[in-house]
């Protein structure tokens, strides 16, 4: 039976179509939404992008805050931070407990913390502290956890700067009941690559990340032999690989704990030199 004039039209326009979009269509790679743009005879067609929502504040959960000394130039190390202020995290910092640290993955994070349920060592009136997870505080396996083990697993703990500890309680306290959530982390400008050591052995650090402020996955890529290529975290936000990056411009591409990626494309020149640090496409 003969197909109708109406149907044998479209039938013979897909035909003519398909091919072209499927030449032109960009491969959906997984983890990665297709929303660019293709061509079909001709014609642009933007595809509808698929964003994900900004990160926002999480639950108010119960954990314990101490503090400890230090300055700008010792409370990054675990995060491979060599100096919290000048690479965009200030003075309030925090180094967490073996749980929230999560082997690094957790620096960058920004948290709201309130003194709670001390009214002899809580400052009265005390507003919330706004802190950044820098550092580690490790477990003491030596002491009860309820007395001097204050990072022990499975405890979450905050381990405050001196100076950010003062603003909510008393230094006569020592450890204070607190309430703490995850916050979006503000920044000024984009996210900073700083790239060290050799033509064999590429080390980048991460760093001034906005939005969920942590990062689970590094990506490079150049703009000649080098493909998209993921990087391996040394610790903290201290991320390395063998591939060779010389001479190559550079792009990278960050991906956060909310599942949201940023890429910085070709923020890096050919003629780079280790030691140089290059800020790129920050998250809103």
């Amino acid at each position: 039976m003969a197909l109708p004039l109406q149907v044998l039209s479209v039938s013979l326009l897909l035909l003519i179509v398909l091919p072209d979009v499927l030449a032109t269509a960009p491969l959906r790679v997984h983890g990665y939404g297709a929303h660019h743009a293709v061509r079909v005879r001709g014609h642009r067609i933007q595809l509808p992008k698929h964003h994900r929502p900004k990160f926002k504040p999480g639950p108010w959960k119960q954990a314990h805050a101490t503090f400890y000394e230090g300055g700008s130039g010792t409370y990054g190390g675990a995060c491979g931070y060599e100096d919290v202020v000048k690479e965009g995290y200030g003075a309030d910092t925090a180094a967490l407990s073996t749980v929230l640290f999560n082997n690094g993955q957790t620096c960058g994070a920004c948290y709201e913390i309130k003194c709670a349920n001390s009214p002899q060592w809580c400052k009265p009136g005390q507003q919330s502290l706004f802190v950044t997870a820098t550092n580690h505080c490790p477990p003491n396996n030596y002491l009860p956890s309820d007395n001097g083990g204050w990072c022990n697993v499975p405890r979450e703990h905050f381990d405050l700067a001196t100076t950010s500890f003062l603003k909510i309680a008393e230094y006569k306290a020592g450890i204070v009941p607190v309430q703490y959530r995850r916050i979006p982390c503000k920044k000024q400008g984009g996210i900073r690559f700083t790239i060290t050591g050799n033509p064999y052995f590429n080390q980048v650090k991460v760093s001034n990340v906005g939005g969920a402020g942590d990062v689970t996955s590094l990506q490079v890529k150049g703009d000649d032999k080098l493909k998209w290529t993921a990087m391996k975290r040394i610790w903290g936000q201290k991320w390395e690989t063998d591939a060779m990056l010389v001479g190559e411009s550079l792009t990278f591409r960050v991906r956060a704990s909310d599942g949201r990626y940023s890429t910085s494309w070709h923020i890096v020149p050919k003629n780079w030199q280790f030691g140089q640090t290059f800020e790129g496409k920050n998250f809103k």
